[in-house]
């Protein structure tokens, strides 16, 4: 039997975390899918949720799929499992349950009437209703030892020496949740402006904050009494991630940003975590080239596409299409882009 629920049921979320909790990892379970994820995206991006189960003829769940639905003037409609996050698609053991819940997927787009369906995998789901897929893009996970000691032995001469010049900088890191947002988001958004991005609503961090009371947290670097560079942590499934993280660029002489990354690295070892997620990047990129000179490893990524009309690279922004208004972005003041920015922001996948 395969459901989708177009509505919040907590009887139904419960059952979900449930299935995820004592999910394998070859069933492609992530702390991505928590359904919490949804509340997150629908409260703050105001996105429409979905989630497709599927049970067992005892009535257990033997499969899931959470789905959003994105949609806006500017860019058209698209849904896909999870915009913000890196790798939320199918969850299940048996191949044909897989594939049942991408047909319902296929189904419910055509319902939807998108321009396409976009399912976040690691590991490709061969379905001949997804045709298209791109895989440029790596995960970067770093193994983590048990302490600060074996960290700063995995590390290499070039990256301790960083690490050392910003504790010559007198910089300082302050951890907390919603009583740092405004530092971390004065941060945060100039940043995203500098890099010619629409900034996101203040409210998604807010949000996550609140949903993952116990394992979302945020950092701010102080130098001199100001916040020069920020990151949102979250801790799960015996992995930190750092879905958003940012530095100002005047202070690049101070290295906050490596020192900054050298503490989350501690701060995800004294909570446990077996892992450090630093995000996607593409090879030969600098974001990649930072990653890996602390010891991250690439994991592929496989986002996988039913297209229904249009070209997936649509609001890819390094489309050429956009390369006049990324410029014009990085020029306007950020008090602007932060009024406009999460507005359009909320309608790209």
């Amino acid at each position: 039997m395969i459901q989708v629920l177009e509505h919040f049921d907590s009887s139904v979320e419960a059952e979900v975390c449930s299935f995820l909790a004592n999910a394998p990892a070859e069933t492609g379970v992530t702390g991505e899918h928590d359904p919490r994820w949804l509340h997150v995206l629908h409260d703050a991006l105001r996105h429409r949720p979905f989630m497709v189960i599927t049970r067992n003829d005892e009535g257990q769940i033997s499969g899931f799929l959470p789905l959003v639905l994105v949609a806006g003037p500017l860019f058209g409609r698209f849904l896909v499992s999870l915009p913000y996050l890196n790798r939320a698609g199918v969850v299940a053991l048996q191949p044909q349950t897989k594939c049942d819940l991408i047909d319902e997927a296929v189904r419910l787009a055509n319902r939807l009437n998108v321009q396409y369906l976009e399912l976040r995998h690691e590991t490709p789901i061969e379905h001949a209703q997804l045709p298209q897929r791109r895989d440029e893009k790596s995960l970067m996970i770093l193994p983590l030892g048990e302490d600060e000691q074996s960290l700063w032995q995995s590390i290499g001469p070039k990256v301790r020496n960083q690490i050392r010049k910003g504790d010559k900088c007198d910089l300082s890191i302050r951890w907390g949740r919603l009583e740092l947002v405004d530092d971390f988001y004065a941060v945060f958004s100039v940043n995203m402006r500098d890099l010619g991005t629409p900034v996101y609503p203040r409210k998604l961090f807010t949000q996550i904050l609140t949903d993952f009371e116990k394992q979302a947290e945020l950092a701010v670097v102080d130098c001199q009494g100001s916040p020069v560079a920020a990151a949102l942590l979250i801790h799960d499934r015996n992995c930190t991630q750092v879905p958003s993280a940012s530095c100002l660029r005047q202070y690049n002489s101070t290295n906050a940003n490596m020192w900054m990354y050298h503490r989350l690295l501690l701060r995800a070892i004294e909570r446990g975590s077996a892992q450090f997620d630093f995000g996607r990047s593409s090879e030969g990129t600098g974001t990649y080239r930072f990653k890996k000179q602390w010891g991250a490893q690439p994991q592929p990524t496989v986002w996988q596409y039913h297209v229904r009309r249009g070209d997936i690279n649509i609001v890819r922004p390094d489309n050429p299409h956009y390369r006049r208004r990324i410029a014009t972005w990085r020029k306007l003041p950020v008090w602007v882009t932060r009024l406009v920015g999460p507005t359009i922001v909320r309608w790209i996948p």
